[in-house]
């Protein structure tokens, strides 16, 4: 093992087999949260594979050589705390929460699952009816939907424009070769970082990592798929069960790791990233044609989107889409104002301090950051970069993404023939 960062109360090592282990200490805290982390997503996956880094997080918690799900359902809930897990386009993350007392065995518990999943037979087609179960709940949700045409509009023919959770045709279709064969590809010490945070001893979570993942021989990580080019399609889907018609509206932005982000967090905060934010108040406040409207951030490794949802009636949403291109105007044509400069900066850094208050959420910001950064940022330091922050900075941005031509709009709902062009997308 060697260390590669002791920063404060921050210490990053990797394994010899080249895992890395991050921890924060936070002593004033009686828990720890523990994170295993997988650098493969579902944009990872082949497209007959779609849904497979989804599914293979449900399988883990379905037993192991040393556990049944039973048993992992019960030894968690006798620590007191709670085992969970999510998958994102590029990253899975298996996590627990606990007393900071109990956080040996809580690593045992983790670490087994993800070591040493069963993969029977019986689970993957009983899982295969939760899953399918889950897509239905998601298809009945009218701003999940949109949003998930808007995307595969968006990076059309990529991994990134797929469903995390696949579609019914993909899961159906999964066998046990093929779930061992991916979980083999990229369950690697390359692909894996361990994050924990909380009142816990470096050195410990070290011991308890080398004497599991430890185990796992060297391999080399499977390339990350090439970049997409962002597409700019306009569509209007009918769908006529639904009381509101719902849209997405978004343009291609800068990666997550850009040295341009932090201005691009402040413009998104300007734009629809809150009660004060110019959208909110032009489109629910002041007019009362949406109920929800925000604007919001997809950023990734190599590629990135800033859209603008919303959920209105068909005879509002010309205006509503009015209103959205007339806000992308201003900011290319007028300057923010120090005022309203200044109130964004302050939600924004609010926002990160607050967020990063919980052992959970210290976890993740570890992992995002050794992941992305290969580095550990302070939150001073972050706060300095949100604060550098100029007017000029946000004109820059606006005239760079916000041009009629590489504007991509998604709508849903009982649309009677709606449709627009693009020079009703002039800005």
């Amino acid at each position: 093992m060697s260390t590669v960062l002791n920063l404060a109360n921050v210490r990053a090592d990797r394994l010899s087999n080249g895992l890395a282990v991050v921890s924060e200490r936070m002593p004033h805290v009686r828990s720890a949260t523990i994170g295993v982390w997988v650098e493969a997503g579902s944009r990872h996956e082949g497209s007959a594979e779609n849904g497979i880094s989804h599914f293979i997080e449900h399988m883990v918690f379905k037993g192991t050589s040393r556990r049944t799900a039973e048993d992992i359902a019960r030894e968690a809930d006798s620590l007191g705390g709670n085992l969970d897990a999510f998958t994102s386009k590029e990253l899975v993350c298996f996590n627990t929460k606990t007393l900071d007392e109990h956080l040996p065995k809580a690593f045992d518990i983790l670490s087994d699952m993800v070591l040493t999943p069963r993969f029977a037979e019986d689970d993957i087609e009983k899982e295969k009816g939760v899953v399918l179960e889950e897509i239905k709940m998601e298809k009945d949700t009218p701003e999940y939907v949109v949003h998930d045409l808007f995307s595969s509009n968006f990076w059309k023919g990529h991994a990134l424009g797929r469903s995390i959770l696949g579609s019914r045709t993909s899961v159906k279709r999964l066998s046990r070769p093929m779930i061992c064969d991916f979980y083999r590809r990229n369950y690697v010490p390359s692909s894996l970082v361990v994050t924990a945070a909380g009142n816990l001893d470096h050195d410990q979570l070290m011991r308890l990592a080398e004497d599991t993942f430890g185990k796992l021989p060297p391999a080399g990580r499977a390339p990350l798929p090439a970049p997409p080019p962002p597409g700019a399609a306009l569509n209007f889907k009918n769908k006529r069960s639904l009381e509101q018609v719902h849209f997405c509206l978004g343009v291609p932005c800068y990666e997550l790791s850009h040295e341009m982000r932090y201005p691009t967090y402040v413009l998104n905060t300007i734009l629809g990233g809150g009660m004060s934010s110019r959208l909110f108040q032009t489109i629910r406040e002041q007019r009362g044609l949406a109920y929800t409207v925000a604007s919001e951030q997809s950023l990734y490794r190599d590629s990135g989107c800033l859209s603008v949802y919303a959920g209105t009636s068909l005879e509002s949403i010309r205006e509503v889409l009015r209103l959205v291109v007339a806000e992308f105007k201003a900011l290319k044509e007028t300057a923010v104002g120090a005022e309203e400069l200044r109130r964004a900066k302050d939600h924004l850094k609010g926002a990160f301090m607050l967020g990063l208050e919980s052992t959970t959420s210290r976890m993740s910001h570890l992992a995002r950051q050794h992941i992305y950064f290969n580095k550990f940022v302070t939150m001073d330091e972050i706060l300095a970069q949100v604060e550098a922050v100029t007017a000029e900075d946000l004109q820059k941005i606006a005239r760079e993404f916000f041009q009629p031509e590489r504007i991509a709009l998604t709508v849903l709902g009982r649309i009677d023939g709606f449709e627009l062009g693009r020079e009703d997308l002039a800005c």
